[in-house]
């Protein structure tokens, strides 16, 4: 359910500015819409140092059985971030030297000051590389060694008593010996690792600089809010939403300390942040929103009740097996184990999806792509081509059937209501239209046609009120688009049964082809090792089809058809998230 939100403008006097927005981030429950673009010093230097803060946080990673270093967390940062840009230059550095000794190394250890000292008493050394097939025309008055011959080239020293000139550019000379590189080298190498294993070592403050990084942002949004504040004359003033139920706490906030408080409700062009608030059972499917980023518009509905029944279903039938289920339910026991302290949602997701995958798997009989238990299906109609594919139609029909009531029933004092339920007639004939032309069902038309022109007569008298039909004439232009488009939508949850399909396929297909190998004790093994890692790999793609295919039909199937457009943004609140910046208050 999204949360009614009021639109609050809160004033109090510029002297009073940092007391009010003390107040206000103390109280927590205001979502703050800026006044002007916040901007100014303070702020970037709070962006910067949050930038440093996570850079240095990315880089302490790993497990460390030592006790914090007792550095303050200012003082971590500083010095992880000295070592993290050292580590960077002196890699930089190391690698430009090992270019260095590769171009070097062919014409062996010398000392380059040697040949400049030989120069200032007349004798000249030159170095030059040329390919392999070409050649080296050398003067009378020069002295020629060949160093080195490789398939690719060959390295020469010319010696002169005067500065010739060559057919062939000369080498450069390094700064310094192949010897004294390599040392370099060697130096630069143990330096790195010093640095690796110091920043190993900081890892064990990894839990303090994590809420260092939160007193940061903290710090950032303060700054944020205070630009982002209105001023006129001696007036300063800020913007924002709140929910309804925490508008009386404003209220009382404005009466204590003597601030303007002006309460409106939300325009139609206000942007207004989305808070949604479910059941406990409905809360899991907020892990779907929180991998990929979507929430509904603060005007639109939410969804989140079918998404979670229809996600559990969809992910049963593209994963389609117990054995699997089995084990994402223990993967998901051993991560919860693991995360005693994470929020349960996630977890509770995943109990959900898996328990919904096993018992798929058992009514098709699907444990690890065995065929031989395909006989013990519990529904062995299942396991028919032609009536998965019927299933597919008459889940896709339900699903979208339920948009269109939802819709409905949105619109239940308007005329547009009865143009929802033309929609769900229309949807109905596509489920028909689909078994006919797709499994070659003999239904007759009649009825179907019936059912069709009902649906085009609510859809066609409905869909745009009267006064809007001038500017909106164009929807109905684009009618036969629109139940084409109805009919591939119905058509499109065949996606279930073709990924299901294959990805048993892919099982049996690994179980098949290394059968063979099960039999001895090393080929056991090394056969065991490779089942592994095939159901492992099948296990990957079952989930990258989850997203793909199972999200895409609740995000775009659906929510097309229930006019759902995923354009909010999330609700947060002007509130604290440090604890230290709680101790210091």
């Amino acid at each position: 359910m999204i949360v009614k939100m009021k639109k609050l403008t809160v004033l109090c006097m510029d002297a009073d500015r940092d007391a009010a927005l003390e107040e206000l981030r103390a109280l927590g429950v205001v979502h703050l819409d800026h006044i002007q673009a916040p901007e100014g010093s303070e702020v970037d230097e709070a962006r910067n140092a949050i930038t440093t803060t996570q850079r240095v946080l990315e880089r302490l990673v790993g497990e460390t059985d030592k006790d914090a270093s007792g550095l303050s967390p200012a003082e971590i940062v500083q010095k992880v971030s000295a070592d993290i840009e050292e580590h960077k230059n002196l890699s930089a550095h190391v690698d430009a030297l090992n270019l260095e000794r590769i171009r070097i190394e062919p014409f062996g250890n010398f000392d380059p000051a040697s040949i400049e000292k030989l120069a200032a008493e007349g004798i000249f050394v030159k170095l030059f590389r040329i390919g392999a097939k070409d050649t080296l025309t050398i003067p009378d008055n020069a002295a020629c060694e060949l160093l080195r011959q490789t398939k690719e080239a060959r390295f020469y020293m010319v010696v002169s008593t005067e500065d010739v000139e060559l057919d062939a550019p000369s080498f450069r000379l390094p700064a310094q010996s192949l010897k004294a590189i390599n040392e370099e080298i060697g130096r630069g190498k143990t330096r790195l690792a010093e640095i690796d294993k110091e920043l190993a070592d900081m890892a064990r403050d990894h839990a303090a600089v994590a809420e260092f990084l939160k007193a940061e942002q903290d710090r950032l949004t303060y700054a944020e809010a205070r630009a982002g504040m209105g001023v006129q004359a001696v007036i300063a003033y800020l913007r924002g939403y709140c929910p309804v139920s925490d508008v009386e706490a404003i209220r009382k906030a404005a009466t204590k300390h003597g601030w303007g408080l002006v309460i409106d409700e939300p325009a139609g062009d206000d942007q207004v942040p989305t808070k949604i608030t479910n059941p406990r059972w409905i809360e899991p499917i907020k892990s779907i929103f929180d991998i990929t980023g979507i929430i509904p518009g603060y005007n639109e509905m939410d969804i989140s009740p079918s998404f979670l029944i229809f996600l559990s279903i969809f992910f049963a039938m593209l994963v389609g097996d117990a054995g699997y289920g089995v084990v994402f339910i223990l993967l998901t026991r051993w991560a919860r184990k693991k995360m005693p302290k994470a929020p349960a949602y996630p977890f509770t997701f995943l109990y959900i999806m898996s328990w919904a995958t096993v018992v798929w798997g058992i009514l098709t009989g699907t444990y690890f792509g065995i065929e031989a238990w395909k006989r013990d299906a519990l529904v062995p109609w299942l396991n028919d081509d032609n009536n998965m594919m019927l299933l597919c139609f008459l889940i896709g029909a339900v699903h979208l059937t339920v948009a269109h009531l939802w819709s409905a029933f949105r619109m239940i004092n308007r005329p547009q209501a009865l143009a929802q339920l033309g929609w769900v007639c229309m949807t109905w004939t596509m489920f028909f239209v689909a078994q006919i032309f797709v499994l070659g069902k003999d239904i007759s038309m009649k009825p179907v046609m019936i059912l069709a022109g009902v649906g085009a007569v609510l859809i066609i008298l409905f869909m745009t009120p009267p006064k809007k039909l001038k500017e909106e004439w164009f929807n109905h232009a684009m009618l036969p688009l629109s139940i084409i488009s109805n009919f591939t939508d119905v058509v499109s949850y065949l996606r279930l049964f073709a990924v299901g399909t294959a990805s048993y396929a892919v099982a049996s297909a690994f179980n098949t082809m290394l059968a063979p190998m099960f039999g001895h004790v090393l080929s056991t093994f090394v056969g065991a090792l490779f089942l592994f890692l095939g159901h492992a790999l099948n296990i990957a793609l079952c989930g990258l089809g989850i997203l793909v295919h199972g999200v895409r039909l609740n995000t775009l199937e659906f929510s097309s058809h229930i006019g759902l457009q995923w354009t909010g943004h999330e609700y947060e609140p002007f509130a604290r998230k440090s604890k230290q910046l709680e101790e210091q208050a």
